[in-house]
């Protein structure tokens, strides 16, 4: 297996492209190198073999969502209220749906996740520690509310997001905006 860090990471940048676009029954190691623009061959010389390639993908994704300093400094500045809270799932929704191929790849990949238990196992651990992560966030940030309202908000916000991606003219941004606005109020205490 080939170990330059940056073609791997390009390569598995293009196989998220490749996921969103064309599904997972359309991610082969071909498709993969024609959307890197690297010659035939060369994925399979980073790969194992296609479930090696899915895992990677899905992780590369959580990584690609992550927040940058910036927006972590910002989360954690001013008063940590009910209307920081609201700002903050507004900041979320508008960065994962910019994201859009890697939101889409990932449905791709837990919709792939139920024929492949190995694949399973990774999302659901991924997505577990995801979670465990924001609540841990939350309880350490001084804003109301509890672990419940983070898991439920999180639930919440993913359809939202589904929505928004695959269904675009369901919605439109401001009316999405203003139901985060809606969840935050009903599901956050005010104190």
């Amino acid at each position: 297996m080939r170990t330059n860090p940056e073609r791997r990471r390009a390569l598995v940048d293009a196989a998220i492209e490749v996921l969103a676009r064309d599904g997972a029954r359309g991610l082969t190691f071909r498709a993969v190198d024609v959307a890197a623009s690297v010659p035939v061959g060369t994925a399979s010389n980073y790969f194992s073999n296609r479930d090696d390639l899915l895992t990677q993908a899905g992780g590369r994704i959580y990584e690609r969502l992550l927040p940058d300093d910036a927006t972590m400094a910002q989360s954690r500045s001013g008063t940590q209220d009910r209307a920081k809270y609201a700002e903050l799932m507004h900041e979320l929704v508008e960065r994962i749906t910019a994201f859009n191929t890697g939101f889409l790849a990932l449905l791709e990949l837990r919709l792939e996740a139920t024929r492949r238990p190995a694949l399973r196992s990774v999302l659901t651990e991924r997505v577990r520690q995801d979670m465990e992560v924001n609540v841990a966030y939350h309880a350490a940030s001084g804003l109301p509310g509890d672990a419940d309202a983070v898991i439920m908000l999180y639930m919440a916000l993913n359809w939202l997001i589904v929505d928004r991606l695959t269904l675009p003219d369901l919605l439109t941004p401001e009316r999405s905006r203003e139901l985060v606005s809606i969840l935050v109020e009903r599901l956050v205490p005010e104190g």
